[in-house]
């Protein structure tokens, strides 16, 4: 392995690097971003268990709170993309 980065020039490995660091990013984006909607999810399943009066008004926060959790995952997609392109 020493011999093939030691061969390569330098160009080479920042950009084999830049990209094992985007893909590391994005992985860890989209790994929070699913732990968060579980929790979201979880804690209005919860909520409305305990108390189904209020499921409607549950039900709407859970759904904002899972969009901001995907924003967040889409967020680091695109920074994915920006650092795998530039």
């Amino acid at each position: 392995m020493a011999l093939v980065v030691a061969n390569l020039g330098t160009d080479e490995v920042v950009k084999g690097l830049n990209a094992l660091g985007a893909g590391v990013g994005y992985g860890l984006a989209g790994a929070g971003a699913s732990i968060g909607v579980g929790i979201v999810v979880h804690g209005a399943i919860t909520s409305m268990a305990r108390q189904p009066e209020v499921a409607g008004m549950t039900r709407t926060t859970m759904f904002l709170g899972v969009a901001f959790c995907e924003a967040f995952g889409l967020i680091g997609f695109v920074v994915f993309i920006l650092l795998k392109f530039t």
